[in-house]
């Protein structure tokens, strides 16, 4: 038996996915919230009470003496990823890119990578789902061979790190973090604490060779990152890669990003010969034709500084049976769908109770942002008077509860990018600001006046 007054040392217990110690076994992991997964491993190791100061990598200096020659963007040559990044590369940054499978991530990173070497010197890259004679056969489609690009395909993190002395490259792309694995670490394959050691290791090799790192990343079914939340602390950059499988265009956009704008948006377009940069994508989000079709109203949405035009398309049918009308949403939040019909019904005077309503946006576009509410609202009255807007128009403001307008952000950059398109005339709020040249803003305070102005009678 222990000393009397001495505390005999309790077992410990650890999650083999994400690594949480508890002193007592439970069934489901506090941390991940996996079943089953906290195996005994022995007494607990007694706290450290203090730490002795030890040496020091580097001394400190003035914050104004530091160089900044390391920490200076590189571009990679395709202007709509430069955007998203802040500029480029920056050497020993470490970067996940995420996104669901087929969507293009592995295609793009290839040309990246290609473009990297052809400017900057070697770049490898690692390939732990596809065979190299896979990846050869993409990069020959889309042009991305060149003597400078070295690839392998590995799944174990000391055959990566082996490449990695051999090579020396200035760009590491792995694809994708959850096929590494790290012997020395329990844990399933692809689980937590595998992705933590993994990403760990390779943040370090990178911080300490000033190599950028590109790590690929799985989603769930959800759209979350796969993995611990630490990987996406342990990163400089999260970049998540968006598109639908029926539609070519794909959104990139930067949701953590030390280096530059967290909300910069990148567009681009896959064909046969791999996924191209599209510089000015509002025609993609609106619809080609040469009249004026009920239901139909033209907004402008801001992606970081990038003002881009999309189109809402509403249309209200009569209920074919009793009960509940059906209400379908494409695109857009529902619940700010559901908002604004209710504000057109009760403060617009349009009755839907009895028809079922149909929104979406054109083009796979994610609408959000409360600018589009005035024209969703115009899309729905127009709908249900089976009566189209005037030809050339664009819609901007919030719709409150009450059914006033309110303005939003940046609304000079939405109208110069609607007059730059050829809209003549846009609905707005209040104290708008001026009008840019070659468009015409009729200011409506509230949704009763924007529908009697354009629904005259």
């Amino acid at each position: 038996m222990p000393p009397s007054g001495v505390k005999s040392a309790r077992p410990a217990h650890r999650c083999t996915e994400c690594g949480f110690a508890s002193a007592k076994w439970v069934g489901k992991c506090p941390e991940c919230q996996a079943w089953g997964t906290l195996q005994e491993v022995g007494p607990a190791a007694p706290a450290l009470r203090a730490v002795a100061a030890g040496p020091v990598t580097a001394p400190a200096r003035p914050i104004a003496q530091v160089e900044l020659h390391g920490a200076r963007a590189v571009p990679t040559g395709i202007t709509e990823f430069d955007r998203v990044l802040g500029g480029g590369l920056v050497p020993g940054a470490v970067l996940l890119v995420a996104g669901e499978p087929g969507v293009g991530k592995s295609t793009l990173l290839l040309e990246v990578a290609h473009r990297v070497a052809a400017a900057n010197g070697p770049t490898l890259v690692v390939s732990g789902e596809e065979s190299a004679a896979q990846v050869r056969l993409r990069a020959e489609r889309i042009g991305a061979l060149h003597d400078r690009l070295f690839l392998a395909a590995e799944t174990e993190l000391s055959a990566v790190l082996a490449h990695v002395e051999q090579v020396a490259p200035t760009l590491l792309v792995l694809d994708s973090v959850q096929t590494v694995r790290s012997p020395a670490v329990d844990g399933t394959d692809g689980g937590a604490s595998q992705v933590r050691a993994v990403a760990t290791a390779l943040t370090a090799v990178a911080k300490s060779r000033g190599m950028t790192t590109i790590l690929v990343g799985h989603v769930t079914k959800d759209g979350a990152i796969a993995g611990p939340r630490a990987l996406e602390h342990l990163v400089d950059v999260v970049v998540s890669f968006d598109g639908e499988r029926h539609s070519t265009l794909r959104l990139v956009r930067a949701t953590k990003n030390r280096f530059g704008p967290a909300d910069e948006i990148g567009c681009f377009e896959i064909g046969d010969g791999g996924v191209v940069g599209v510089p000015d994508p509002s025609h993609l989000f609106v619809s080609r034709r040469t009249a004026s079709v009920p239901g139909s109203c033209v907004t402008v949405t801001m992606e970081g500084s990038r003002p881009l035009l999309a189109e809402v398309q509403a249309l209200v049918a009569t209920s074919a049976g009793g009960g509940s009308p059906r209400r379908a949403v494409s695109g857009l939040d529902s619940q700010r769908v559901a908002m604004v019909n209710a504000v057109v019904e009760r403060r617009g005077g349009v009755r839907l109770a009895d028809a079922d309503v149909f929104a979406a946006s054109v083009g796979g576009v994610k609408i959000a942002e409360p600018a589009a509410d005035l024209a969703l609202a115009l899309a729905i009255a127009s709908a249900s008077r089976d009566t189209p807007l005037p030809e050339g128009m664009v819609a901007l403001g919030e719709v409150g509860l009450s059914g006033e307008i309110r303005r939003v952000g940046g609304t000079g950059r939405r109208l110069a990018e609607a007059a730059r398109q050829g809209y003549r005339l846009a609905l707005v709020p209040p104290d708008a600001g001026p009008a840019p040249k070659g468009i015409r803003l009729m200011e409506v305070p509230d949704l009763g006046a924007a529908l009697s102005s354009l629904f005259p009678g």
